[in-house]
């Protein structure tokens, strides 16, 4: 194929615009220096390396030439003939020293018949030739005669516009109408394709002491060239080699050398087979797979005369190949390259056989190299086997919980090499992966029996401690109680502190159940208080990704009273004109099972009787009712202004209630007999 072709190396030869083989083309000139004896003696340069130098001393009064194949850019040379005459009748190359001037043709202008001969010199040459001459004149001879117009009498005898002077008119070397004295000149004059002369440089002096120089570049046809194919295989078995060539002209002068090179894995060669057939087709049972997958033809074409390469028709090497493979994102790819921690990608790729043999199971091989350049290898079975043209899906479902920052995936399907193929360049990815790291702190969230207590008040004595831990990174479920620790000090005589484990019993944890609707963890601590005293609670927590609850732990001290009792019962405000509500303090393990507040007149009439459901959920501790009285009595008919007593009735496992008193507490003041005193004012 031709485009397949072009990707081959060429050496001195090329594909032409009708898709021909062609050797190159290189730039050479001729260059002509000439002069009158004694002067100065004619030299010429091809590519300015010497052709010529000076004349045959016996040959003066001649003139000069060189001739040049175009094509070829090689000097014809002046061979010697019988009778001592030069190739074209020219006069004998060898000098009277024997030393042999094989490039030169002299012709002596001063015989008619050498003029003649030079005049013909031009007509022998064959097409596409460079012609230099100059005239190898001597200062001692001066004959007017033998100069242009003793030459243009030459058509008495030869015949109008047959003379050598009328061949350079011809050719459109002008000056030579001024050599009618003894004055050098020299001249380049082509021969065309067609035959046609066309002078290309010409100059002549003025006087015999001058020295002329003239020079001609065109481009000549290389005689030789070299194609080398690209690599072939890998293969698995070789099986044959095949190819033909054809003349590019009638001339058998051309020839070819086919050449087979097996290619190493280390992509060192070894010439492992060669022939001039100019056509062929053979066996490669003799060439190893193993240790040669992959071979290299080279073609040498040679022709020296028309410079015409064979045309090479084809070349084929057939084998059985191995798999080959590429990542096709074109067919299936989903990546996310910016996440939230914690959130999980779903990388999927798609790998297809793109080749005639199948694959067996397939190595994959996936590494993540973290923002601290720490490469973890991520464990992926091995893919099915894969025939021609079949698809695979490579998925692997990246947990980000580890990888804060910038990420960079590598996947390669059929890793390190596992089977041999044809390249390995298309079977791997780099994808940079960001994760948005956590840096929020979580909030920490802590209740007695679902209310929030200042330092020092009281509990109960089997509280229920419930402790929130919310963060904000959805992705990060709070599922691990390594980052929570609950501790209790008694602060008494010297006391004692116990952190407490997670037994699910006095410490449970309980995991947020849709973390992507509310990631909040709750630990219910129930701790079973026996001594009387001060406690201190201790609580710390971090999210999943180490960021702590605030900067400092959670403390607060709390105090406890094993047994039940009950404050006296204030009203606030008190007077009051609208409404009023009862504080009052309870010790022990829990709320008593019965409690109500009795109204009455200073007589003694009970004008209201508010029951402990009315009063609203009560604790172990200081309470503030959610219930206030508005001055109504049990009908809600408004009571006048005056003052009213109320008292407060308790009860727990049949037992009424002792009294606690706070220390420093100054309230009996405001009760006689149990009973308080309050003020309606409207």
């Amino acid at each position: 194929h031709f485009y397949q072709m072009q990707r081959n190396e060429f050496n001195n030869i090329f594909t032409d615009d009708e898709r021909k083989l062609a050797f190159e083309q290189r730039e050479t000139n001729l260059r002509i220096d000439a002069g009158v004896y004694p002067y100065f003696e004619g030299n010429s340069y091809l590519d300015d390396n010497i052709l010529t130098s000076r004349g045959c001393g016996d040959h003066l009064n001649s003139i000069t030439f060189v001739a040049v194949n175009k094509i070829t850019g090689k000097a014809i040379p002046n061979l010697r003939q019988e009778g001592n005459k030069g190739t074209y009748n020219s006069v004998d190359p060898r000098c009277s020293n024997n030393i042999d001037k094989k490039y030169l043709f002299d012709y002596f202008y001063n015989q008619q018949s050498y003029r003649h001969a030079a005049a013909n010199f031009f007509d022998s040459l064959p097409n596409n030739t460079i012609i230099g001459l100059w005239n190898y004149g001597s200062v001692g001879y001066a004959s007017n005669p033998r100069f242009i117009d003793e030459w243009q009498n030459d058509t008495l005898v030869y015949g109008p516009n047959k003379s050598l002077y009328h061949k350079f008119k011809e050719a459109g070397f002008t000056l030579i109408d001024s050599f009618y004295r003894n004055v050098p000149f020299i001249a380049i004059i082509e021969k065309d394709e067609n035959g046609q002369l066309i002078t290309r440089e010409q100059h002549i002096g003025s006087d015999p002491t001058d020295f002329l120089e003239a020079r001609y570049y065109f481009d000549r046809y290389l005689t030789n060239g070299t194609l080398k194919s690209m690599t072939v295989g890998p293969a698995n078995e070789w099986k044959s080699i095949h190819w033909k060539t054809s003349a590019a002209d009638a001339s058998e002068s051309d020839s070819t050398i086919f050449r087979l090179y097996g290619v190493r894995s280390d992509f060192s060669e070894t010439l492992l087979y060669q022939s001039q057939d100019p056509a062929k087709d053979t066996t490669l049972d003799f060439v190893d797979a193993v240790w040669y997958p992959r071979l290299r033809l080279e073609y040498y074409a040679v022709d020296e005369v028309n410079h015409t390469p064979r045309m090479l028709d084809y070349w084929q090497i057939k084998y059985d190949e191995i798999p080959e493979g590429a990542l096709s994102a074109n067919l299936f790819f989903q990546n996310r390259d910016t996440v939230e921690v914690g959130e999980t990608i779903d990388f999927k790729i798609a790998f297809k056989n793109i080749s005639q043999a199948p694959f067996d199971s397939l190595k994959l091989k996936m590494i993540i190299i973290d923002q601290h350049n720490v490469t973890h290898v991520i464990d992926l079975p091995r893919a099915k086997p894969l025939m021609s043209g079949d698809t695979v899906l490579v998925s692997y479902l990246i947990d980000t919980k580890k990888f804060p920052g910038n990420n960079t995936l590598y996947l390669e399907v059929n890793g390190d090499g596992d089977q041999v193929e044809q390249h390995y360049f298309n079977n791997f990815l780099y994808r940079e992966i960001y994760v948005k790291p956590d840096y929020t702190q979580p909030l920490l969230d802590v209740t007695f029996d679902g209310v929030h207590i200042l330092n020092r008040d009281i509990v109960s004595s089997k509280p229920h401690i419930m402790i929130k831990l919310k963060d904000d990174a959805k992705y990060m479920p709070l599922t691990d109680t390594a980052g929570i620790s609950v501790q209790l000090r008694y602060m008494e005589n010297g006391g004692w502190t116990r952190k407490y484990s997670f037994d699910g019993d006095t410490l449970r944890f309980t995991p947020p159940a849709n973390s992507l609707v509310d990631n909040t963890a709750t630990i219910d601590f129930l701790p079973h208080l026996l001594e009387d005293g001060e406690y201190e609670l201790t609580v710390s927590g971090n999210d999943m990704s180490e960021n702590a609850a605030g900067s400092l732990d959670y403390r607060v001290v709390f105090q406890v009273y094993n047994k039940p009792m009950i404050s006296n019962m204030l009203n606030y405000p008190n007077p009051f004109t609208t409404s009023t509500a009862f504080v009052f303090t309870i010790t022990g393990e829990e709320v008593p099972q019965n409690l109500k507040i009795q109204i009455l007149t200073v007589t003694g009439k009970v004008v209201r009787e508010i029951t402990k459901n009315e009063l609203g959920p009560l604790r172990v501790g200081r309470n503030i009712t959610e219930y206030k009285w508005d001055g109504t009595d049990q009908f809600g008919q408004k009571l006048g202004n005056g003052i009213y007593l109320y008292r407060v009735v308790t009860n727990l496992n049949g037992k009424s209630l002792d009294k606690f008193q706070y220390e420093n507490d100054k309230t009996d003041k405001y009760f006689r007999q149990g009973y308080g005193k309050m003020y309606l004012m409207r």
